[in-house]
């Protein structure tokens, strides 16, 4: 299954890389440094080296030429994330090593259990979410229903997007565009140079028309509206598109002022930009692993900061509740989210970015990797082995500390 991505236009020219070296490297971070010492050479990141991508993706806002970003602002003081017991990981060295993981924070009933690095990263980094982001674009669409801006799910998505009028889109909901159940057709194809995915970036937009808009409505009708599920990042680009329009907001300012900020993320984030300015919805916001995980707790907590509902109270119910079946046993797909049928729910990008959330066990697994293929290596089947190991240490831990049938008889 593939998880998607827009790559971020990267403009790499060849006079900017014969002018690197013209860079006085005095003055810049650790990140800078890394990346301008293996800078892309093309504009796919699916070929880069892993080397490329080593310092890419920690990196990928850092530098004008490489992509151009809006900014998430933090606020003044971060959340508290206390610690509790370590959680002891059998072989986790081992596991960290496969996944080529840049680190891993695990919070337990609010809790860190066990947080660690890899690859030179470390806490004060931020590592680029690919398509972790695109539950970032749906939650602003909750946030957006609950501040009135967005009146229904049902509401067709032209009427939030004029430009998308008369095309395939006319007759899609907004809550069928978060299931990518559009129908409208699509190929996220990332090895076929002739998939949209592949030629997206490069459209040329339309006269008075954002990049995502002058390609999507472009695209004819496969299937009926809500019936059959394609994964298609154009349609979460599509889905910030509508948030913007009907907030008058960039969607970085947005989720600086409904989540960054009143949540208490740690550091600020940075949200990549498409060719007209936009956010890339579906992709490539920038953050640290902290506030990953706090994402997760977010989730947890139901939307709810304080005596304030950024979402309507039912809202990650039905986000993260089974909407489409991609066939695979025990999935599924919600708003953006991916849904197990014990209740978890994760959020995905390809080389390794992941949110899990088990409500049952008040549990946050976040984690960021470059793995050595986006989707199709051992990597993915491995993180989902791993995920049930922690399940199964927590609740081992559970059984120890419950009281036996012969301690509550004694009582």
């Amino acid at each position: 299954m593939k998880k998607g991505f827009l790559a971020p236009v990267l403009g790499i020219a060849a006079l900017v890389l014969a002018g690197a070296g013209a860079f006085a490297f005095n003055g810049l971070d650790k990140e800078t440094k890394g990346v301008l010492a293996q800078l892309p050479t093309n504009r796919d990141v699916l070929f880069w080296s892993i080397p490329q991508r080593d310092a890419a993706f920690r990196a990928m806002d850092r530098l004008d030429f490489l992509a151009k970003s809006h900014v998430v602002e933090a606020g003044p003081k971060a959340s508290d994330l206390p610690v509790g017991a370590p959680l002891a990981i059998p072989n986790i060295d081992a596991y960290m090593q496969a996944q080529r993981s840049s680190g891993i924070v695990i919070i337990q009933d609010g809790k860190v259990r066990f947080e660690k690095y890899g690859l030179g990263f470390d806490a004060a980094g931020r590592w680029t979410s690919f398509s972790v982001a695109k539950s970032y674009t749906s939650t602003l669409v909750g946030a957006a229903i609950q501040d009135g801006y967005i009146k229904s799910l049902s509401d067709k998505v032209s009427t939030y997007i004029p430009g998308l009028k008369g095309s395939a889109y006319d007759d899609v909901t907004v809550e069928q565009l978060l299931t990518m159940s559009s129908g409208v057709a699509w190929n996220e194809d990332y090895e076929n140079p002739n998939s949209d995915v592949a030629k997206f970036n490069n459209a040329k937009a339309d006269d008075g028309v954002d990049a995502t808009t002058s390609y999507m409505r472009k695209l004819p009708r496969a299937h009926a509206p809500g019936t059959v599920w394609n994964y298609n990042t154009g349609e979460t680009n599509l889905v910030g598109i509508l948030v913007s329009s009907a907030t008058k907001k960039p969607l970085a300012t947005y989720l600086s002022e409904k989540i960054w900020k009143p949540f208490g993320m740690e550091q600020k984030a940075t949200w990549i930009l498409n060719s007209t300015g936009q956010e890339i919805a579906g992709c490539c916001l920038q953050m640290a692993i902290r506030d990953y995980a706090r994402m997760g707790q977010f989730v947890l907590a139901g939307g709810k900061i304080g005596d304030s509902q950024v979402v309507p109270a039912d809202w990650f119910a039905k986000a993260t509740t089974k909407k489409m079946d991609y066939g695979e046993p025990g999935r599924g797909y919600g708003y953006q989210w991916w849904t197990y049928d014990d209740g978890s729910v994760s959020a995905q990008g390809i080389f390794g970015q992941g949110i899990f959330i088990d409500p049952k066990r008040k549990l946050v697994i976040a984690s960021n990797a470059n793995w050595t293929r986006a989707t199709d290596g051992p990597e993915g089947a491995a993180r989902e082995v791993f995920y049930k190991q922690v399940q199964d240490l927590i609740d081992a831990e559970a059984a120890a500390k419950a009281p036996t049938a012969s301690t509550k008889s004694a009582n």
